[in-house]
Protein backbone atom coordinates (compact mmCIF):
# COMPACT_ATOMS: atom_id res chain seq x y z
CA UNK A 1 0.00 0.00 0.00
CA UNK A 2 1.50 3.49 -0.66
CA UNK A 3 1.94 5.94 1.72
CA UNK A 4 -0.11 9.43 1.19
CA UNK A 5 1.62 11.76 -0.29
CA UNK A 6 2.13 15.02 0.66
CA UNK A 7 1.38 17.91 -1.78
CA UNK A 8 4.05 20.78 -2.37
CA UNK A 9 4.72 23.95 -3.97
CA UNK A 10 8.11 25.21 -5.10
CA UNK A 11 8.97 28.81 -5.52
CA UNK A 12 11.32 28.30 -8.66
CA UNK A 13 12.47 31.53 -9.21
CA UNK A 14 14.88 32.35 -11.87
CA UNK A 15 16.26 29.70 -14.20
CA UNK A 16 19.80 30.09 -13.48
CA UNK A 17 19.04 28.12 -10.12
CA UNK A 18 18.94 24.97 -11.78
CA UNK A 19 23.07 25.71 -12.08
CA UNK A 20 23.22 27.54 -8.86
CA UNK A 21 23.85 26.10 -5.82
CA UNK A 22 22.27 28.40 -2.73
CA UNK A 23 20.19 28.52 -0.24
CA UNK A 24 16.93 28.03 -2.29
CA UNK A 25 18.37 24.88 -4.35
CA UNK A 26 20.49 23.81 -0.74
CA UNK A 27 17.02 23.57 0.30
CA UNK A 28 15.47 21.78 -2.51
CA UNK A 29 17.96 19.04 -2.23
CA UNK A 30 17.22 18.49 1.60
CA UNK A 31 13.54 18.05 1.05
CA UNK A 32 13.93 14.82 -0.93
CA UNK A 33 15.21 12.95 2.07
CA UNK A 34 12.04 14.35 4.40
CA UNK A 35 9.56 13.30 0.97
CA UNK A 36 8.04 9.64 0.82
CA UNK A 37 9.87 8.15 -2.25
CA UNK A 38 6.84 8.80 -4.96
CA UNK A 39 5.34 6.36 -7.88
CA UNK A 40 5.15 9.76 -10.24
CA UNK A 41 4.69 13.27 -9.81
CA UNK A 42 2.05 15.19 -11.21
CA UNK A 43 3.92 19.10 -12.10
CA UNK A 44 1.37 22.23 -12.87
CA UNK A 45 3.44 24.61 -13.55
CA UNK A 46 3.41 28.62 -14.36
CA UNK A 47 4.94 27.94 -17.77
CA UNK A 48 2.01 25.65 -18.99
CA UNK A 49 -0.06 28.62 -19.24
CA UNK A 50 -2.48 28.28 -22.07
CA UNK A 51 -6.29 28.16 -22.87
CA UNK A 52 -6.86 25.17 -22.42
CA UNK A 53 -6.14 21.79 -20.12
CA UNK A 54 -3.83 19.47 -21.19
CA UNK A 55 -1.59 16.72 -19.90
CA UNK A 56 1.56 15.32 -21.14
CA UNK A 57 1.40 11.51 -22.30
CA UNK A 58 4.94 11.31 -24.15
CA UNK A 59 6.99 8.46 -22.41
CA UNK A 60 10.38 10.65 -22.38
CA UNK A 61 9.12 14.55 -22.54
CA UNK A 62 11.22 16.62 -23.59
CA UNK A 63 13.39 19.53 -21.57
CA UNK A 64 12.30 22.91 -22.59
CA UNK A 65 14.75 25.75 -22.40
CA UNK A 66 11.37 28.43 -22.60
CA UNK A 67 13.42 31.47 -21.37
CA UNK A 68 16.51 33.96 -23.35
CA UNK A 69 19.28 35.71 -22.79
CA UNK A 70 20.63 33.39 -20.25
CA UNK A 71 24.37 31.44 -20.39
CA UNK A 72 24.80 28.84 -22.78
CA UNK A 73 25.43 26.27 -19.92
CA UNK A 74 21.07 26.54 -19.14
CA UNK A 75 20.15 25.80 -22.58
CA UNK A 76 22.27 22.97 -22.78
CA UNK A 77 20.68 21.04 -19.58
CA UNK A 78 18.52 17.90 -20.28
CA UNK A 79 16.50 16.78 -17.39
CA UNK A 80 15.47 13.26 -18.74
CA UNK A 81 13.21 11.91 -16.64
CA UNK A 82 10.42 9.65 -18.35
CA UNK A 83 6.55 10.43 -18.31
CA UNK A 84 4.27 8.22 -17.61
CA UNK A 85 1.36 7.81 -20.13
CA UNK A 86 -0.91 6.12 -17.13
CA UNK A 87 -0.82 8.84 -14.63
CA UNK A 88 -2.00 11.07 -17.94
CA UNK A 89 -4.80 8.66 -18.39
CA UNK A 90 -5.51 8.50 -14.32
CA UNK A 91 -5.57 12.49 -14.61
CA UNK A 92 -7.91 12.51 -17.27
CA UNK A 93 -10.42 10.26 -15.89
CA UNK A 94 -10.38 11.74 -12.45
CA UNK A 95 -11.18 15.32 -13.93
CA UNK A 96 -14.18 14.00 -16.16
CA UNK A 97 -16.01 15.35 -17.77
CA UNK A 98 -13.71 17.80 -18.75
CA UNK A 99 -12.24 17.66 -21.67
CA UNK A 100 -8.20 17.22 -20.94
CA UNK A 101 -6.42 16.87 -24.04
CA UNK A 102 -3.64 14.55 -24.36
CA UNK A 103 -0.26 16.47 -25.48
CA UNK A 104 2.93 15.00 -26.97
CA UNK A 105 4.27 18.13 -28.28
CA UNK A 106 5.07 19.52 -24.50
CA UNK A 107 7.00 18.45 -22.23
CA UNK A 108 9.38 19.33 -19.02
CA UNK A 109 9.60 23.27 -18.73
CA UNK A 110 11.90 25.38 -16.70
CA UNK A 111 9.14 25.74 -14.09
CA UNK A 112 9.27 21.95 -13.13
CA UNK A 113 12.64 20.74 -14.18
CA UNK A 114 14.97 23.57 -12.72
CA UNK A 115 13.79 22.42 -9.23
CA UNK A 116 13.07 19.06 -9.84
CA UNK A 117 16.39 18.05 -10.73
CA UNK A 118 17.65 19.57 -6.96
CA UNK A 119 15.27 17.17 -5.60
CA UNK A 120 15.31 14.22 -7.73
CA UNK A 121 18.83 14.85 -9.71
CA UNK A 122 18.78 11.25 -11.09
CA UNK A 123 15.51 11.69 -12.89
CA UNK A 124 14.27 8.67 -12.09
CA UNK A 125 10.73 9.61 -11.12
CA UNK A 126 8.06 9.31 -13.84
CA UNK A 127 6.82 13.36 -14.56
CA UNK A 128 3.81 13.79 -16.06
CA UNK A 129 2.49 17.84 -16.68
CA UNK A 130 -0.73 19.53 -16.27
CA UNK A 131 -1.08 22.53 -18.11
CA UNK A 132 -3.11 25.95 -16.42
CA UNK A 133 -6.29 27.35 -18.59
CA UNK A 134 -5.86 30.65 -18.72
CA UNK A 135 -9.20 31.34 -19.62
CA UNK A 136 -10.68 29.89 -15.85
CA UNK A 137 -10.47 31.84 -12.68
CA UNK A 138 -8.67 30.90 -9.37
CA UNK A 139 -11.84 29.22 -7.79
CA UNK A 140 -12.34 26.86 -10.96
CA UNK A 141 -8.88 25.99 -10.74
CA UNK A 142 -9.52 25.11 -7.27
CA UNK A 143 -12.36 22.87 -7.23
CA UNK A 144 -11.12 21.42 -10.19
CA UNK A 145 -7.40 20.79 -8.44
CA UNK A 146 -9.50 19.29 -5.69
CA UNK A 147 -10.24 16.05 -7.58
CA UNK A 148 -7.31 15.20 -7.92
CA UNK A 149 -6.25 14.62 -4.36
CA UNK A 150 -7.08 10.38 -4.73
CA UNK A 151 -3.45 11.08 -6.41
CA UNK A 152 -2.14 11.55 -2.95
CA UNK A 153 -2.97 7.78 -1.75
CA UNK A 154 -1.63 6.34 -5.52
CA UNK A 155 2.08 7.70 -4.39
CA UNK A 156 1.75 10.45 -6.80
CA UNK A 157 3.66 14.19 -5.39
CA UNK A 158 1.08 17.04 -6.71
CA UNK A 159 3.61 19.77 -7.45
CA UNK A 160 2.92 23.57 -8.45
CA UNK A 161 5.80 25.59 -8.85
CA UNK A 162 5.19 29.21 -9.48
CA UNK A 163 6.00 31.95 -6.99
CA UNK A 164 3.43 33.49 -4.37
CA UNK A 165 5.15 36.80 -5.00
CA UNK A 166 6.41 37.30 -8.48
CA UNK A 167 6.46 40.70 -9.85
CA UNK A 168 9.37 41.42 -12.92
CA UNK A 169 8.62 45.08 -13.32
CA UNK A 170 9.98 46.00 -10.13
CA UNK A 171 12.34 43.24 -9.83
CA UNK A 172 15.96 43.98 -8.88
CA UNK A 173 18.05 42.81 -11.72
CA UNK A 174 21.61 44.16 -10.94
CA UNK A 175 21.10 42.64 -7.63
CA UNK A 176 19.35 39.84 -6.41
CA UNK A 177 20.29 39.85 -3.14
CA UNK A 178 18.42 43.44 -3.10
CA UNK A 179 15.71 43.34 0.35
CA UNK A 180 12.00 42.35 -0.07
CA UNK A 181 9.72 45.66 -1.10
CA UNK A 182 6.95 46.35 2.26
CA UNK A 183 4.17 44.97 0.15
CA UNK A 184 6.04 41.77 -0.84
CA UNK A 185 6.42 40.92 2.84
CA UNK A 186 2.98 41.78 4.41
CA UNK A 187 1.15 39.93 1.44
CA UNK A 188 3.67 36.72 1.91
CA UNK A 189 3.21 37.32 5.79
CA UNK A 190 -0.85 37.44 5.81
CA UNK A 191 -0.61 33.87 3.19
CA UNK A 192 1.67 32.21 5.92
CA UNK A 193 -0.86 33.17 8.41
CA UNK A 194 -3.78 32.09 6.36
CA UNK A 195 -1.97 29.44 5.04
CA UNK A 196 -0.99 27.87 8.73
CA UNK A 197 -4.51 28.06 9.59
CA UNK A 198 -5.75 26.13 6.71
CA UNK A 199 -8.03 29.48 5.72
CA UNK A 200 -7.26 28.97 2.06
CA UNK A 201 -10.47 30.60 0.56
CA UNK A 202 -9.25 34.25 1.00
CA UNK A 203 -5.95 32.96 -0.82
CA UNK A 204 -8.34 31.24 -3.77
CA UNK A 205 -9.91 34.92 -4.10
CA UNK A 206 -6.40 36.75 -3.85
CA UNK A 207 -7.57 39.96 -5.41
CA UNK A 208 -9.81 40.81 -2.45
CA UNK A 209 -6.57 40.47 -0.19
CA UNK A 210 -5.85 44.24 -1.96
CA UNK A 211 -3.04 46.12 -2.94
CA UNK A 212 -0.24 44.21 -1.51
CA UNK A 213 -1.55 41.09 -3.14
CA UNK A 214 -2.55 43.12 -6.30
CA UNK A 215 1.34 43.86 -6.73
CA UNK A 216 2.72 40.33 -5.67
CA UNK A 217 0.46 38.68 -8.24
CA UNK A 218 -0.03 41.25 -11.20
CA UNK A 219 -0.17 38.12 -13.50
CA UNK A 220 -1.97 34.78 -12.00
CA UNK A 221 0.12 32.14 -14.04
CA UNK A 222 2.57 32.13 -11.25
CA UNK A 223 0.28 32.16 -8.32
CA UNK A 224 -2.15 29.52 -9.74
CA UNK A 225 0.33 26.41 -8.81
CA UNK A 226 -0.19 27.11 -5.32
CA UNK A 227 -3.94 26.90 -5.86
CA UNK A 228 -3.53 23.75 -7.26
CA UNK A 229 -1.45 22.44 -3.80
CA UNK A 230 -4.16 24.31 -1.50
CA UNK A 231 -6.95 22.17 -3.19
CA UNK A 232 -5.01 18.84 -1.80
CA UNK A 233 -5.54 19.65 1.82
CA UNK A 234 -7.18 17.10 3.71
CA UNK A 235 -8.26 16.69 7.41
CA UNK A 236 -5.10 16.75 10.08
CA UNK A 237 -2.90 17.58 7.20
CA UNK A 238 -0.28 20.31 8.33
CA UNK A 239 1.39 22.61 6.41
CA UNK A 240 4.96 23.84 6.22
CA UNK A 241 7.26 26.13 4.95
CA UNK A 242 10.24 23.86 4.35
CA UNK A 243 11.98 27.07 1.88
CA UNK A 244 11.80 30.91 2.10
CA UNK A 245 13.40 33.44 1.16
CA UNK A 246 13.12 36.30 -1.66
CA UNK A 247 14.94 37.16 -4.87
CA UNK A 248 15.37 40.72 -6.13
CA UNK A 249 12.95 41.74 -4.19
CA UNK A 250 9.78 41.14 -5.76
CA UNK A 251 10.14 37.30 -5.64
CA UNK A 252 9.24 35.26 -3.21
CA UNK A 253 10.86 31.68 -2.91
CA UNK A 254 8.49 30.19 -0.34
CA UNK A 255 8.16 26.61 -0.57
CA UNK A 256 4.39 25.48 1.15
CA UNK A 257 4.04 21.52 1.67
CA UNK A 258 0.79 20.45 2.94
CA UNK A 259 0.91 16.92 4.07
Amino acid sequence: MNARMPAVFFGHGNPMNALETNAFTKGWSAMAASLPRPKAILAVSAHWYVPFTGVTVADWPRTIHDFGGFPKPLYEVQYRAPGSPELAARVRELLRPLDVQPDERWGLDHGTWSVLLHVYPDADVPIVQLSIDETRDASWHFETARKLAPLRDEGVLIVGSGNLVHNLHTYSWGNRAAEPYDWARRFEATARELLARADFAPLVDYASLGRDALLSAPTPDHYLPLVYVLAQHGHGDAVSFPVEGYDGGSISMLAVQIG
